[in-house]
């Protein structure tokens, strides 16, 4: 005997809806686990992000170099930022 993927899920009925498809519920807020980021992966993310809105996206060798401009200060990223803002 096999088992279909959604043997084991929720019924329709059980969800509330007629057809083969229902919708989850939405996560709890008060039982998420929080996990800060920290500054420096922060600034990396940020610096990622402004590259590609500027249309340079990263290159898997331009990860050294995003790196260390990351360990900058915030004061230092936020220019650089700011700087490919400009660039639009």
């Amino acid at each position: 005997m096999t088992a279909t993927a959604f043997e084991y899920g929720p019924t329709p009925s059980a969800a509330g809806q007629s057809g083969g498809d229902y919708l989850l519920a939405r996560p709890d807020a008060a039982t998420r686990v929080g996990s800060p980021i920290d500054p420096r992966d922060r600034r990396r993310l940020d610096l990622h992000a402004a590259l590609t809105a500027a249309g340079i996206p990263p290159r898997p060798e331009d990860r050294e170099a995003i790196e260390h401009l990351s360990a900058l200060s915030a004061g230092i990223n936020s220019t650089i930022q700011r700087w490919l803002q400009h660039t639009l």
